[in-house]
C-alpha cells in the first residue's frame, strides 16, 4: 500500500465523531477545524497540499495545493503522527449533525468523487484534489454540485453527511436524479452530469433551483438530507436583521409581520 493502513472506530449517533488507531510512524491528514482530540506522542504538523508525495518537485507541491484553491480550501492541511513505540490514538468530530461516512479506496477503484466540503481526514498518502468537469453544463450549472473534490490512493478516507445519509448502488444504466447539493459523493464509475428542471412554473415557482444531478450507473452514490448550504440559509434566514430587529420590530408593520408568522407574544 501507498497510504498508510490505518484502523478507526465512529462513535455517536447525530453528532460523531471517527476515532483513529495510529501504529508508530503512521499519520493522518485533515482538513483545517475538525480535529477533536488525540493522545501523548502524536505530533501535529502542517503541510503543504495533502502529503501524497506524488510529485515532489516544487512546482508539483504548488499546483497540487493550489488545486485546493479552487475548492474554496486551504493551500495547508495538518497531518497528525505518531512519534511513540506504542500505538496511539487520535479524533476528529463532524462539523454538523450528520453521519461520517468511511471509504475504502482500495474497494472503490483506487478514486472517490466528493462534494467539495464533504471530506474530513483521511491516511497518509491518500491524494486530495479536484475533479475537472470535461462538460460545459456542469461548469455554468453545477451550482454547489460543480467543484467536485477527487480522493486518490489505496487508503481510508473519511467522508461527513449533513442529516441523514442514504446510499444508492446503481446497476449499469441506471440513472438517479438528486438535488446538487444533497450529493455527498459516489464511484469514479458513475457517468454525472446536470439537468435543467423545465417549465416556467417549476422555474420560477418551484423553490428547488433550476437544475439537478443525473448520476446514472454502474456505482455508489452517497446522498445527504441536510447540506450545510441548505442549513445555513434557513439559519440566515431566521437570524434577527438590522441589529437585532427583525421586521420593524416595534413598529405597526413589526406588529402585522408577527401576526402573519404565528409569533403572537399579546
Amino acid at each position: 500500500m501507498n497510504a498508510h493502513e490505518i484502523d478507526y472506530h465512529i462513535y455517536g449517533e447525530e453528532m460523531q465523531y471517527v476515532e483513529i488507531e495510529l501504529d508508530p510512524q503512521e499519520a493522518v491528514v485533515a482538513e483545517a477545524g475538525t480535529f477533536m482530540m488525540m493522545d501523548q506522542d502524536i505530533k501535529m504538523y502542517t503541510i503543504f497540499g495533502d502529503g501524497s508525495n506524488q510529485d515532489t518537485s516544487v512546482l508539483g507541491k504548488v499546483f497540487s495545493a493550489g488545486k485546493r484553491l479552487l475548492t474554496g480550501e486551504s493551500l495547508f492541511m495538518t497531518a497528525f503522527l505518531n512519534i511513540g513505540q506504542d500505538k496511539k490514538k487520535v479524533s476528529f468530530a463532524s462539523p454538523y449533525p450528520g453521519k461520517i461516512v468511511p471509504i475504502d479506496l482500495s474497494e472503490k477503484g483506487g478514486k472517490f468523487i466528493c462534494q467539495k466540503d464533504a471530506f474530513l481526514c483521511a491516511a497518509k498518502g491518500v491524494s486530495v484534489g479536484i475533479e475537472f468537469s470535461k462538460r460545459l453544463g456542469r461548469g455554468f450549472f453545477g451550482g454547489e454540485g460543480f467543484i467536485m473534490q477527487k480522493l486518490e490512493g489505496d487508503g481510508m478516507a473519511f467522508v461527513h453527511a449533513g442529516g441523514t445519509m442514504a446510499k444508492k448502488t446503481l446497476a449499469p444504466g441506471e440513472v438517479l436524479k438528486v438535488d446538487t447539493g444533497c450529493i455527498v459523493g459516489f464511484s469514479h464509475t458513475v457517468d454525472y452530469d446536470i439537468e435543467f428542471i423545465g417549465g416556467i412554473r417549476n422555474s420560477v415557482f418551484g423553490g428547488e433551483g433550476l437544475f439537478f444531478a443525473t448520476l446514472r450507473g454502474p456505482g455508489t452514490v452517497y446522498v445527504q438530507s441536510l447540506p450545510f448550504s441548505r442549513l445555513a440559509s434557513r439559519v440566515w434566514a431566521a437570524a434577527p436583521k438590522g441589529g437585532g430587529k427583525d421586521k420593524g420590530e416595534g413598529s405597526i408593520l413589526g406588529g402585522i409581520g408577527d401576526l402573519l408568522d404565528g409569533d403572537n407574544r399579546f
